[in-house]
């Protein structure tokens, strides 16, 4: 089913970023944008500062940005030309979101006061928040860029992070799950690599039972986004292949076979049980934290890592396209699409299908791109910037 027959089927909230604020941003000393809801097409020479702009939109969603920085490396650097430029502070991000909420007030930064400098602060609608994952429950942000044109012959961490995005639009919750079974992860390692002193076996317990509780909710809310997505997926046509997708890993194929609390209940005595196998592999070996995303190209059934460069880029932009299909179908709102150099590595008819997906979408999607040519057939229905030295033109 095409997004316009969904549309015509329900009235559709299309998230969107109504206004955004930069301060102390990467090259942005100060920015600010009034913007509507429908496709952002940002066009300028290499190094103008678009990608900052769409890494500024990608932190109001849980997580290290699009681009995975330390948070200090974000802050502004002022160039040895503009001595008399004022110092630059912790960067920040301010926008305003409409969404199926309604319109709210994000607020994010670095804490330039934390011990390390590394600790993000949250505000939604002035109320300080004391995690990421609130954020999840404001605003649906996916984003594509160049480096994630190998996603499918990467290590499978990089897609379990982009899969835990898709996830973060179904559940909310998912982004503290993901977050307190590392935390209890990173703790139990920590105890188990100390020679010094031998960990309490007390306390060992009670984390591998967070990491059990946690670590199953994760898997199952993982499953539950593959399974609606591969279902999604599989419908895609015309430009952009159908793909296969399936969730693997072990104790993912434990809830094949048995419930979720029996699978918390063998995964606390698995962990308990590699206690001396861990300390010396220095890592955990068993857990959600080594799932992996499998994909499959729909007609010709090779497995992603293995089509060429331009298939993968195909697929991947197809499930994603999909994913906003879904969102659309199960939650009545289109997710931001933050688009990073997509457009110049597509043929024609590619690059067609798109654009006439974003704009049956009615959603808000940012593109960016060094010729303007290439978004022709975005005109009338986009909005245009000119980026040039950190400088924002209409």
């Amino acid at each position: 089913m095409s997004v316009s027959a969904i549309v015509s089927e329900r009235v559709l909230t299309a998230a969107s970023v109504t206004r955004l604020a930069l301060t102390d941003f990467r090259g942005y000393g100060a920015a600010r944008l009034m913007l509507e809801p429908r496709p952002v097409v940002l066009t300028g020479p290499n190094g103008a500062g678009k990608t900052n702009l769409l890494e500024a939109v990608s932190f109001l969603a849980p997580g290290r940005g699009l681009r995975r920085a330390k948070l200090g490396e974000i802050d502004r650097r002022v160039p040895p030309a503009r001595p008399t430029a004022l110092p630059p502070g912790a960067w920040a991000v301010a926008a305003a979101v409409a969404g199926t909420r309604g319109a709210t007030e994000i607020g994010t930064g670095r804490d330039a006061q934390s011990e390390t400098g590394e600790r993000r602060l949250v505000q939604i609608d002035g109320n300080a928040s004391r995690t990421q994952a609130a954020l999840a429950e404001q605003l649906c942000v996916i984003w594509l860029t160049p480096q994630m044109d190998r996603l499918f012959t990467e290590a499978s961490s990089a897609r379990r992070r982009f899969l835990d995005r898709l996830v973060y639009g179904f559940d909310p919750a998912h982004a503290h799950r993901v977050g307190a079974y590392e935390q209890a992860m990173r703790e139990r390692a920590r105890l188990l690599a100390d020679e010094q002193r031998p960990a309490d076996s007390a306390w060992l317990a009670a984390l591998e039972a967070r990491m059990a509780e946690h670590g199953i909710a994760v898997a199952v809310s993982r499953r539950d986004t593959v399974a609606r997505l591969d279902e999604a997926a599989s419908e895609t046509r015309g430009a952009f292949p159908a793909a296969r997708l399936a969730l693997e890993g072990e104790i993912e194929a434990w809830l094949d076979t048995m419930p979720a609390l029996a699978a918390e209940e063998e995964f606390a005595r698995r962990l308990a049980a590699a206690r001396r196998a861990d300390a010396a592999a220095g890592a955990t070996t068993l857990g959600p934290h080594r799932a992996d995303l499998a994909a499959i190209h729909g007609t010709t059934h090779m497995k992603a890592s293995q089509c060429s460069t331009g298939e993968q880029k195909a697929l991947l932009i197809g499930i994603v396209l999909a994913f906003a299909r879904l969102m659309a179908r199960r939650r009545g709102e289109v997710p931001i699409l933050l688009l990073d150099e997509v457009a110049a590595h597509l043929d024609a008819a590619r690059r067609d299908a798109l654009f006439a997906e974003l704009a049956a979408s009615r959603g808000q999607a940012w593109l960016t791109g060094t010729d303007k040519s290439l978004f022709d057939g975005m005109a009338g229905t986009a909005q245009f910037l000119t980026v040039a030295d950190a400088v924002i033109t209409a």
